[in-house]
């Protein structure tokens, strides 16, 4: 089954903080789940403050710069990964490095059946 694994952090802490992760960390934990045969893609975000958000209401498109709302922490980037099930997606995103100066949520993807 198909997990999305979002990181969320606070941009001004995550690479500031004495437990942020070194980029070498990141890339190394990224090839494990890679090898391991998991990993379906990963990318980093640029900053939230490149975001721009896009709304369709009543016919009309409207574009904001930055972000959907304020929050403490902004999506800094994701992993989809391939798992048997919850338990074995919460360990990849334990131990995604990350995840100790912010944030994962792990979702299942939804099936389309088409």
């Amino acid at each position: 089954m198909k997990y999305l694994c979002l990181v969320y952090s606070d941009e001004r802490l995550l690479h500031t903080s004495p437990d942020s992760p070194e980029d070498a960390e990141c890339w190394a934990y990224a090839e494990s789940i890679q090898g391991s045969g998991r990993m379906i893609a990963a990318e980093a975000l640029e900053s939230v403050e490149t975001a721009t958000t896009v709304r369709m209401r009543n016919g009309k498109l409207s574009i904001t710069d930055g972000p959907f709302a304020e929050t403490k922490e902004q999506l800094a980037g994701f992993y989809l990964i391939d798992a048997k099930d919850l338990n074995e997606a919460i360990q990849v995103a334990g131990n995604i490095p990350a995840a100790r100066v912010g944030s994962v949520e792990v979702r299942p993807v939804r099936q389309l059946n088409v």
